[in-house]
């Protein structure tokens, strides 16, 4: 009774091409939330979008109808944080991921997504550890191979699961940068990713009139929660900015392992 009087809240989907059943939204009003913060500056956030989007729908729908949203938040984070970015670290981590992505748009069909958010998961997990527990210097000094790897390894995961975000952080985060020049790095990474990931998801023909049409109904969502991140971001002590950002790592790494474990399980 309650689910069919909310559906007269909302259009026909006989006259309008999106998605119109409330139980929908209620899913993904949270997961645009999560990529705000995640846009803004605390990436690992936005992990959680899809997963939540993908309890109402398949994941590869999912992940179609986030990622207009993801380019439009984009294009503020990048106009926001244009000043501050690493030049070195794009230049290794760009052209690894371009390599990540289209070795996951290969092997697409072969792959586990269940194996690969594990694999991902327990990494990151490794990594948050270490650096909670561990003896590491105060900062890493990067290098142009571990750069390819952990860049690739981001598109791969980015382009599968939508999980690029923990092996960027295990290449970035160790450097230490200061607070803007690691969110604006950040940005602008993940900004050049979700544009490559365009062609593929074509090419899938997940771009449909009722899936577009859905991302553009969520789109003031979306700027709206952007722009709360970037204010929350610059609001942020940097030691406390580094402890949450860890912290959101930390449970990035054990919904992974969760998700992998499970779908391992099921299969």
């Amino acid at each position: 009774m309650v689910h069919r009087s909310l559906v007269l809240l909302f259009p026909s989907s006989e006259s309008a091409p999106l998605i119109t059943d409330p139980v929908f939204y209620a899913f993904a009003l949270p997961a645009i939330f999560f990529l705000g913060l995640s846009k803004g500056g605390f990436a690992g956030a936005g992990l959680l979008a899809t997963p939540l989007v993908a309890l109402y729908l398949p994941p590869l729908q999912a992940a179609a109808i986030i990622l207009p949203l993801l380019i439009s938040q984009d294009i503020i984070s990048v106009w926001v944080y244009r000043r501050d970015w690493d030049a070195w670290n794009l230049k290794v981590l760009v052209p690894g991921a371009v390599i990540g992505i289209g070795i996951a748009w290969a092997l697409a069909a072969y792959v586990s997504d269940s194996h690969v958010r594990l694999i991902v998961g327990l990494i990151a997990l490794a990594f948050v550890l270490n650096a909670w527990f561990g003896r590491i210097p105060e900062k890493v000094t990067p290098t142009i191979p571990r750069g390819i790897f952990w860049g690739a390894l981001s598109g791969f995961t980015s382009t599968l699961i939508q999980a690029g975000s923990p092996p960027y952080q295990v290449y970035v985060m160790p450097q230490n940068l200061p607070k803007m020049t690691f969110v604006g790095t950040t940005a602008i990474f993940f900004a050049v990713i979700n544009l490559l990931k365009v062609v593929p998801y074509f090419a899938l023909g997940q771009f449909s009139a009722e899936n577009l049409a859905t991302s553009a109904v969520l789109l003031p969502a979306a700027y709206a929660t952007n722009m709360f991140g970037i204010w929350l971001v610059r609001r942020t002590p940097t030691e406390l900015f580094y402890r949450i950002a860890y912290l959101l790592v930390f449970l990035v790494s054990l919904e992974l392992i969760r998700g992998g474990v499970m779908g391992i399980w099921r299969g």
